[in-house]
């Protein structure tokens, strides 16, 4: 079985000199690679299968059979890195804390240990909704279940 290490190895082999970043790589016991990356601004799919290329340029099917899959981390997907966060600063997001309360809030700032937010809260006016936001508060990034981005067309 193709280790994981290596394909974040490689990866960030191929991403050093960019914006873009592993976020979350699994390889199941049939060697199906499945590799997601971000950006600080934007993954293309250009961007995509030339990592794909890369990787396969430095792997050999012949010791090993796999397949690979390079894909962005998908806007209805969870954020799993605080690196991730930059984008939506300024935005509507998700949060659920440990305790299982979910809540929209606006995105102020964040570091590794905490969230600096303002709860969103949805009111409607007939058929027009306006988005209240109420005073900032912390959260405590171990207190955080998940945060998704809110995603509104």
């Amino acid at each position: 079985m193709i280790a994981k290490e290596k394909i974040i190895s490689l990866a960030e082999e191929a991403l050093k000199e960019t914006d873009r970043y592993v976020v979350n790589v699994t390889v199941g016991n049939d060697n199906v690679i499945e590799l997601f990356i971000d950006s600080d601004t934007a993954v293309t799919i250009d961007d995509c299968v030339e990592l794909s290329r890369f990787i396969e340029e430095h792997l050999d099917r012949d010791v090993e059979d796999f397949e690979l899959s390079v894909s962005s981390a998908g806007i209805d997907e969870p954020l799993l890195m605080t690196r991730q966060y930059g984008k939506y600063v300024g935005g509507n997001v998700f949060i659920t804390k440990d305790d299982g309360v979910k809540k929209m809030y606006k995105l102020i700032s964040f570091n590794e240990e905490e969230v600096e937010v303002q709860e969103a809260e949805p009111k409607k006016y007939g058929k027009l909704t306006k988005i209240i936001y109420h005073d900032n508060e912390t959260i405590q990034t171990g207190k955080i279940k998940e945060i998704r981005p809110y995603i509104k067309f």
